[in-house]
Formats: structure tokens, sequence, C-alpha cells
């Protein structure tokens, strides 16, 4: 979610101000307790009820992270890289499975031992249900603001082309055999152009 907003009135970029006292956007406790109150409400609408023993404080972790590069970081790791590595797997037998991975209180990497059940459990509580997403996109950011993302590089006089110099350039793919570079010739996968003739092309005959 973006901590910043192109005013329509005056045309100008607005971002909240910084420093101590100033909050991102809004009060986490304040969102738990509304988040709280509108879930119980949706259940109960739906005929749900919740155990007895279920905790009467939520915890809501929200916050600022600055320009959001490391939150880009740290959420890549999940998003694209998956729970844990295939190198990070370093032992596993018909019993048991060893690991490593970073622990997050001493920086540091460690070797964790556990039972093939156990395993995939910690893997399973990585996996969300259906319907839901890991990370979502609001504002600008969204990925049907386009005409809104064209609108803010005129008005901030940003060049895409020229923000996107960092990007180290793809790797080629090296042959086996005498080490040149080489070259896709041919996919198997169709495009979605293709799928998309392919399946009219089925209809009108079906027709």
């Amino acid at each position: 979610m973006p901590a910043a907003a192109l005013d329509g009135k005056c045309r100008r970029w607005r971002t909240k101000p910084r420093g101590k006292g100033n909050g991102y956007l809004f009060n986490h406790r304040a969102l738990a307790k509304v988040f709280r109150a509108k879930l119980l409400a949706a259940l109960g609408r739906e005929g749900l009820k919740l155990p007895a023993c279920h905790p009467q404080k939520w915890v809501v972790d929200c916050k600022g992270v600055g320009t959001g590069e490391k939150a880009l970081v740290y959420l890549g790791r999940y998003l694209y890289r998956g729970v844990i590595q295939e190198k990070d797997i370093l032992a596993c037998d018909e019993k048991q499975v060893s690991f490593r991975y970073r622990d997050s209180q001493t920086g540091k990497m460690a070797v964790r031992t556990v039972s093939g059940a156990t395993f995939l459990w910690l893997i399973l509580q990585h996996v969300l249900p259906k319907g839901f997403r890991r990370a979502r996109n609001f504002g600008f950011l969204h990925p049907n603001s386009k005409r809104l993302i064209a609108l803010l590089q005129v008005v901030l006089k940003v060049m895409p082309s020229t923000d996107l110099t960092w990007m180290k350039p793809r790797p080629p793919f090296l042959c086996a055999c005498c080490g040149a570079p080489m070259q896709v010739v041919r996919r198997r996968i169709p495009s979605a152009r293709d799928r998309w003739r392919a399946a009219s092309s089925a209809e009108g005959v079906s027709m």
C-alpha cells in the first residue's frame, strides 16, 4: 500500500509526514479492533460461531517500511522462491529430514532435524487456502492502474526506461558441449494468443 497519493485538486504529490507520533496511515491498535469486529459480524451473518477458547485480543502488525526496498526483498523470498530451497535440504531418509535455515534471532544459519511428517507440516503452514493471496497491491500499485501509473510518471517526470538500468541482464543458457550461448528456437508451451485461437477454432467446429 503506497504511503502517498496524487492530489487531483492541486495536482501535487502528497505524502504523510514522518516523525515521532506520526503513524503509518492509521493506528494499528484501532485497526485490530475494527478488523476483529467486522470478521465476527461476517461470521455471525453466515451462522458460524468461533470456539469459546479463541483469543479476545488480536494482533495486527501494520507499519511503514520506508522506500519499500527491504520489504520487497523480504516478500520476494516467499512469493517467488518458495518456502525452502532444495539446496537447503541437507538429508532425507525414511524417517527424518535435516534442513538448514536462518535464525531470525541471531541471523546465523542453523540446522534442524525433524520427522518427515513434521517437515511436511512446516511446509503446509505456508500454503494458503483457495482464494487467498500472499500479497495484495492497492492504489496506483494495483495491476489495473496502468493509466494512473502513466499519469504519475508524467507528473513526477519519471522515465521508466531509465529506472530499469539497475536490473542485471538474464544470463544466457550455455551449451553443455561447446559452451556457446544457446537461443530458443521453439517452445512447447503455447502462448495465450495461440490458446485463444485454438479455443475459438474448436468452438467454430463444434457449432
